[in-house]
Order: C-alpha cells, then structure tokens, then sequence
C-alpha cells in the first residue's frame, strides 16, 4: 500500500499540543505495516479513557480535555486514525473502507492490551467506538457518547449530512481547518486553525479525509449496514453505563442522543445532559464542561470488582 508520512516539523510548537507521540504498526492488508499514531497520558495504573475523534480532526481535538482527566488519576489514550493526525495517509480512495477502520483501530485495544476501558466518542469516534463496544463488550466499562451516531441506512441521515457529503467531494480544496472552524460556535485562533490544517500540509495527503464522508451508511445497500444492524442489537442488550453529552448547536447529529437513550438500557438512571454553546466540535467549544461530565460520569459509575 503506498502512503504519505507527514514530516515530524509540521508538528513543532503546536499551540496547547506538547505531547509525546506513541506509535503502534497495524496491517495494511497488502503485506507490509502502517503506523498508527496515540497519545498516552496520565498513570499508567489508572482507568483507561478512550478518546475517538472523527473527521476530519484528529487528537488534537481533545487536547483541552487531557489533563483533566489525568489530573485525576485517569490514563488518556486518544488515538489518530490511518489517513489522519500523525498517523500514515494511504494515497487511494479505495485503501480506506469502513472496515479498515475498524480493523486498524481495534489495534490499539489488542496491542496495548486495555481493558475496563471508557470510551469517548464524537463523530465518525462513535461509528468505530461504538462497533469496537457491540464487537468487544467485555472491555469496556462505560460509555460517553457525544455528537455522534451508528447508523445502518434504514433512516435518511438527514439534509445537513447529506449537503456536507456533496460539499466534501465537489470542493476543489478540502478545507480541514474551515471545516472545524464552520462547525464549532466559539471563534478559534490563527493558531489552532493552522493545527487543524498541520497534517496535511498538500491535498495529496487529505485522501483519507476526503473519502469518510462517503463510508458514512446512508442507505440499506451499504457494505456496513447489516453489521451496523447486528451492533445495534449487542448495544440493545449492553447493560454498563451509558452516558450521552450531545451539545445544543449540531445539526447533524441532533436527536441521536434521545435514540440512545432509548434503545441502550445502560443509558437509564445516567445524568445525561445537554451542552450548552457547543457546535459539532464541542470538545473544541467546552472542553472543560465536557472533561467534568465525564468525571463525574466515572465518579458516579465506579467499575465493581470482585
């Protein structure tokens, strides 16, 4: 499989980014390795939280939220998908499938061998998490949902979706930054934009970012919908604690959160809650009152040990 690497110096000095990168090798399925880029913070004893991000961000997204947690006692792992962050870029649109995805992120459970895990997942962080969680429910212990969805193509996914896919493919240059800018509702600096923008530095390296939206099960002859579906009914039957914080100003994902707490019995007695003043990004617009729902969602549901 060919694919770009980017240069270790787009990554200097990045504004509220000091981290120290990890990497783990993942199959590309066509004999040779990838490297997938994650972040490890905080105690290597404490719980571990799980953090998705989606598209087109990567783990800088939650950078606001790490320390937190790790304040805490918490161990971090935020994960960049293939084609994002530091991680590699394949270079061809058919290199990225939803089950590749899914393939290569559930590495860093087997490889680093986590268990009692917190997810937290936000756009496509919710369509790998939440498969990761029906497909391994052994480990994990709790979930918080935010701004997310698994969809399996039997509802329309709706006009704002469905015009931000048309807009993906027609633009002539893929606007990473733009993109984060236009869907978060606080007004975000010269500086985080060009972070958003610091992994791709030539639309030769923005395949992968290009080709999510179309992965997305938006009708019922998708490769994914029938096991998207078979999720559905493990989550169906999931039983550990549930929690969604979707904010009030996505119109993409609106309402998910009422499907959730519908359909998931880990979901009741949980203090869901709404964020307020917070776009698509809401780790990017309220990373601090997202950090405190998830502690005192931990808090609240301490994991039971024999």
């Amino acid at each position: 499989m060919q694919y770009l690497r980017t240069s270790d110096d787009c990554f200097e000095g990045l504004s509220g980014y000091s981290f120290a990168p990890h990497y783990i090798e993942v199959d590309d399925f066509e004999g040779s390795k990838l490297r997938m880029h994650y972040l490890d913070e905080g105690s290597k004893e404490g719980e571990v939280v799980l953090m998705l991000h989606g598209e087109p961000s990567w783990s800088y997204l939650y950078r606001d939220m790490i320390k937190p947690i790790t304040d805490k006692g918490y161990r971090v792992i935020a994960p960049d998908l293939i084609g994002f962050g530091r991680s590699d870029k394949p270079t061809q649109r058919s290199d990225y499938t939803y089950q590749r995805h899914l393939d290569w992120i559930r590495n860093i459970l087997t490889q680093l061998n986590l268990k009692q895990v917190t997810l937290v997942c936000q756009d496509w962080g919710g369509l790998l998490g939440l498969r990761l969680v029906a497909e391994h429910p052994e480990l994990f212990a709790r979930v918080l949902a935010a701004n997310t969805m698994l969809p399996t193509g039997d509802h329309p996914p709706g006009e704002a979706f469905m015009k931000w896919r048309a807009f993906s493919q027609e633009v002539p240059e893929f606007p990473v930054a733009g993109i984060i800018k236009g869907a978060t509702v606080t007004a975000l600096s010269t500086d985080v934009l060009n972070a958003y923008d610091a992994p791709f530095p030539t639309e030769e390296y923005k395949t992968g970012v290009r080709q999510f939206p179309l992965l997305v099960p938006a009708a019922t002859d998708d490769p994914q919908t029938q096991n998207n579906r078979k999720a559905w009914q493990v989550l169906q039957q999931f039983n550990k604690p549930f929690i969604t914080a979707f904010s009030d100003s996505d119109p993409v994902t609106a309402g998910g959160d009422k499907i959730m707490q519908k359909l998931i019995p880990g979901t009741q007695g949980q203090s869901h809650t709404t964020i307020s003043q917070g776009g698509h990004f809401l780790q990017e617009d309220q990373p601090q009152q997202l950090a405190q729902v998830l502690l005192q969602f931990i808090n609240d549901n301490p994991i039971l040990t024999n």
